[in-house]
This record gives structure tokens, sequence and C-alpha cells, in this order.
């Protein structure tokens, strides 16, 4: 069986969704961010050295780096989520897999840290300008390929969407910019429609004790 080492508030929200879409068994192990630093507990080390989330593990292996779990759990238990591998879709797939975590994610980690110290009284004029500016640039372009899609990858659910919802939900939630990228916020509002999703939020803000499994 697939054990999930859980983190609220983390990209595990991708592997939890994904679970519950495939309909696999899965056991759901929890644990809680510091409410003063925001960051993951010591028992996650634990597990993985990194102490980070999601870690699976599966067939006596451990595994990290949710795209590469996604493309993994996909590949082994739900090839109906990827198009086949000499479809015109397989390049942008892949692409839109990475790009969440790439191209997607420097910027938009850049504004967080950048939002961090301006709230503790620092700013940096420099990386302020620049942040601003791949923000706008890569989160613009995401946009304007939404733009008319119900999913990213042509007119059905794939793991692009899974990689890509974290992605969403920091811009148009954390970062209160859904306002200047509609397609992106519409696109996030069609996510949450899904029975899986739903049913893997749910499993999100449930809080039971530190480290106990479900």
């Amino acid at each position: 069986m697939i054990t999930l080492h859980h983190l609220n508030a983390s990209r595990s929200l991708r592997i939890l969704w994904l679970l519950e879409e495939m309909g696999v068994p899965y056991e759901l192990v929890r644990y809680q961010r510091d409410p003063v630093t925001r960051l993951a507990p010591d028992t996650l080390k634990h597990i993985h050295p990194l102490g980070k989330s999601p870690v699976i593990e599966f067939d006596g292996q451990v595994m990290v780096e949710s795209g590469a779990i996604v493309e993994y759990l996909i590949r082994r238990f739900s090839s109906d989520l990827e198009p086949a591998f000499s479809s015109p879709e397989y390049i942008q797939y892949l692409q839109w897999i990475h790009f969440a975590e790439s191209s997607a994610m420097v910027p938009i980690l850049l504004k967080v840290f950048t939002q961090f110290e301006a709230n503790a009284g620092t700013r940096l004029a420099f990386l302020e300008g620049y942040t601003q500016a791949e923000f706008d640039k890569v989160l613009g372009f995401l946009d304007s390929v939404l733009a008319g899609k119900r999913f990213i990858v042509g007119d059905k659910l794939s793991g692009a969407d899974f990689m890509l919802a974290f992605v969403a939900i920091t811009v148009v939630e954390q970062l209160g910019a859904g306002p200047q990228y509609p397609h992106l916020t519409a696109y996030l509002q069609r996510l949450t429609t899904l029975d899986s999703w739903n049913r893997a939020l749910k499993l999100e803000q449930a809080v039971p004790g530190e480290g106990q499994a479900v």
C-alpha cells in the first residue's frame, strides 16, 4: 500500500488529490507546520533527510519531489491521466508538469520571500523589481494559455493539472493576485468543483494528532 506523508499547506496537496482521484488504497500520515515559523516538523526527517513533503513510501522505497511522484503514480496506476506518448498532447503535458516547479515556482517563491522581508521592514530594491517583472511575465503567460480552456492539456484532466493546482492556489489565494489573472482564477474554480478535489481538501483541513495515520 502507498503511504503518503502529508504536510498541511504544502505541495503534498497535489498527491493527496491525485490519490483521491485515482481511487487506489493508501495510508495518510499527517504532519502540521509550526504555527509561528510555518516550517515543517523535524519528525519528517525521520522519513527522508530533507524533512519535506510530499513523501511517499511504496514497495519498500521512499520517494520525494511532487513532480516525480505524480508522474510515477499516474504511469503505475492511472494511465488515463496522461496523454498517449505518441500523441501531440504528450509534449505539452510533460512541459506543464515541469513548468509548475521550475518556471512558475521561482518567481512565486521570490514573491513570497520579498513579502516576508517587507513585513519585517526590510526592502530589497533590486530583488523587488526583478521578482515583479518575472512574476508578471510567467504568470501572465500561464493566464493567457488558460484562456478558453477547461484543463491545461486539451479538455481532459491530467497530471499537469495536479501540478498546476498548487501554483493557482498560491497565486490566487495566498498572494491575492487573482484579479490580475482571471483565467487562472477561473481555472482554479473549475478544479474546486471536482469531487476528488473536495475529498482531498476535506482531508487537508482535518487536524488529527501529529504523525497519526488515517
